[in-house]
């Protein structure tokens, strides 16, 4: 397993709830191998291990409510219990380790969340995603070659807009950006308002500046917010990242909008699989590989607040995995 104990604690995005059917799955996360499956009482996530002849748990199926292993047949319940094993005569008892290791599991905001610690933290809140007054769509999985911490301050830099998104988030006249400040607020970390010229922003085929407002939620998750002033609506965007192993890593993301898009969900989704594409080889081949938390070690201009402010936030936690 990668080990870092900030991690660990936190909840962390397994996959989205609509991977999870009748059948288990297997997920990779900070390279331990779970089984996710569901019954009546909802989600969970046990090492996808039986401790009888190591068998994948996640080839078997769900039973009576029970996870059954493939192998031969144990039926663990849903808090990693073992209730029956087909092998013993009647009224042979159970060994009491005959257990699967459990973890604990949420299922909240279209995705399947994951605790490796146990000590059930509390969730982030996703004010878009608790009413009706947002359209919300699901996005990913994407896989990236690289560590949690550079996808995630790829999200937060404002500066690559107008360069590597250049036609869609910005235009090669306007990239210059204009000072703003970073405020930490409790557990909070977030910008100001930022400008940024946009060639189409609203569809209308006018281009004119829109605000963004970057948030550090937690340490692998992040968000955006994107006001149109002329016509009053809101975009959001939360990118949040699952850790595979040391090199891989995947994205989701939860799109908001507080306006009719005139899109399809597909559509949309579609248009952020393009600008993601457009990021994912600058990010995979960034050097070093770990997010470099001493700010003396790379150059950076005061429109990289936000990012230099992800690095603080990530230094002040203690977080490991993929910085140096």
């Amino acid at each position: 397993m990668v080990q870092d104990d900030v991690l660990r604690q936190d909840w962390i995005v397994a996959c989205r709830s609509e991977d999870v059917g009748e059948k288990p799955i297997q997920v990779m996360l900070m390279g331990e191998r779970l089984a996710i499956f569901r019954n009546s009482q909802g989600v969970h996530a046990f090492k996808d291990l039986c401790i009888h002849r190591g068998a994948a748990l996640s080839l078997g199926e769900v039973k009576n409510d029970c996870l059954v292993c493939p192998y031969h047949a144990w039926e663990y319940n849903d808090k990693g219990e073992c209730v029956k094993i087909p092998q013993l005569p009647e009224g042979r008892a159970i060994p009491k380790k005959a257990k699967a290791v459990h973890y604990a599991c949420i299922e909240k905001y279209g995705f399947i969340w994951i605790n490796l610690a146990n000590n059930h933290p509390e969730f982030f809140r996703l004010e878009e995603m608790e009413g009706n007054s947002f359209h919300n769509v699901i996005w990913g999985p994407q896989q990236v070659q690289a560590k949690p911490p550079r996808i995630v301050e790829n999200f937060l830099d404002v500066g690559h807009l107008a360069v590597v998104h250049q036609g869609y988030l910005g235009t090669e006249s306007h990239r210059e950006i204009e000072d703003y400040a970073v405020h930490w607020e409790k557990d909070r970390v977030y910008s100001d308002e930022i400008a940024i010229f946009q060639p189409d922003p609203d569809g209308s085929g006018i281009a004119k500046y829109v605000y963004y407002t970057y948030e550090i939620v937690r340490p692998l998750t992040v968000k955006f917010t994107k006001k149109d002033r002329e016509n009053d609506t809101t975009m959001t965007i939360l990118l949040t990242v699952r850790p595979v192993d040391e090199h891989t890593s995947t994205a989701y993301g939860i799109l908001s909008f507080n306006y009719e898009t005139g899109l399809a969900d597909e559509q949309l989704i579609e248009f952020q699989n393009e600008i993601f594409s457009q990021d994912k080889p600058v990010v995979e081949n960034q050097k070093p590989e770990e997010l470099p938390l001493d700010l003396q070690v790379e150059l950076s201009l005061v429109c990289d607040r936000m990012s230099i402010a992800y690095r603080q936030y990530l230094k002040k936690l203690g977080v490991t995995l993929g910085t140096a």
